[in-house]
């Protein structure tokens, strides 16, 4: 199992527009990806409904994580994405 933890970017946290992008990208990822409050179970990562129910907030630590092969990478990316509250994952990273 990788994981990363970070600390959410986005003032806002994981709501709305910020949850969307996140979604987008963990969709992307090409791995199956969870996220979890730092105290939470984890849940789909590519799932709207179960990301906004986190309720993470701006300055929360979440958890992203993924046992499946070469998810390095994409986790960094997501991590990255999160944690400066990018408004898009970049291209490189």
């Amino acid at each position: 199992m990788v994981e990363r933890r970070v600390t959410v970017g986005w003032a806002e946290g994981l709501h709305a527009r910020p949850a969307s992008i996140f979604v987008r990208a963990a969709t992307a990822a090409g791995v199956p990806v969870t996220i979890a409050k730092a105290d939470g179970n984890p849940v789909n990562a590519a799932s709207m409904l179960a990301v906004l129910g986190l309720g993470a907030k701006g300055g929360d630590e979440i958890v992203l994580a993924s046992d499946a092969d070469g998810a390095d990478v994409p986790l960094d990316r997501l991590a990255k994405l999160v944690s400066e509250g990018l408004e898009e994952l970049p291209e490189t990273v």
